[in-house]
C-alpha cells in the first residue's frame, strides 16, 4: 500500500530545494538520498512519476528537500502542492499511527454509539495533528487527534469513537 509521505510546498533555492508539509513521523528514516517517491500531481503539470531524492535537510524547523530530476528553481515551481508517496514498510505499520488514507472516510461516532460525521482528512500539525470531521449537518470541525479525545479508531470497523468536551464541535459554527 502507498502511504502520503509529504506535501510539497514552495521552491527554497536556485538548486530545485522545495519545502514539505511533512505526513511521516520519521523524515529521518524516509528522507535518505536516493529513496524514490511515487508522485500524485495535477494532470498535465509535467511533473515525473517518480522523483529521486537527491539531498534532504532541515532549517529553521522546516525539512528542504532536493531531487535528481529537478536541478533549478524553475522546476521546484512545477512541484508546488505534488504527493510524495512510498510504500508502507513492514515496520510502519506495526506502530501505533495512521495515515491519512485510512482515517478519511471513517465513521466518527461519541462514546455512546452515536454518529457524530465522517472524517475528511487529518491536519498535520508541529504540536499535534487534528482531525478535519465533516458533522453530519455539513459543518467541518478540527478535533485535536490526542487519546484522550481520540479515545478508539478502528480501522477494520469503520469508525473512530470521538470523546469531545462540551462545546468543541460547537466552535466550527461560530466560525
Amino acid at each position: 500500500m502507498s502511504v502520503l509521505i509529504a506535501r510539497i510546498g514552495k521552491p527554497h533555492s536556485l538548486h530545485g530545494e522545495v519545502t514539505v508539509q511533512l505526513h511521516t513521523d520519521d523524515p529521518v528514516g524516509r528522507f535518505v538520498p536516493g529513496a524514490e517517491f511515487t508522485t500524485e500531481a495535477v494532470a498535465g503539470s509535467g511533473v515525473p512519476r517518480v522523483l529521486t531524492l537527491r539531498s534532504a535537510r532541515r532549517h529553521k524547523e522546516i525539512w528542504l528537500l532536493g531531487f535528481e530530476e529537478i536541478p533549478d528553481r524553475t522546476g521546484a515551481e512545477s512541484l508546488r502542492g505534488t504527493r510524495l508517496l512510498a510504500q508502507e514498510s513492514d515496520e510502519a505499520s506495526d506502530d501505533d499511527g495512521w495515515y491519512e488514507e485510512e482515517l478519511a472516510g471513517l465513521s466518527v461516532v461519541d462514546p455512546a454509539g452515536v454518529v457524530l460525521g465522517e472524517v475528511v482528512g487529518l491536519d498535520v500539525g508541529a504540536a499535534q495533528d487534528r482531525l478535519r470531521i465533516r458533522l453530519t449537518d455539513g459543518v467541518e470541525a478540527l478535533v485535536p487527534f490526542v487519546e484522550a479525545l481520540v479515545p478508539e479508531v478502528d480501522i477494520a470497523g469503520g469508525r473512530v469513537v470521538v470523546d469531545a468536551p462540551p462545546g468543541l464541535l460547537d466552535l466550527a459554527r461560530e466560525s
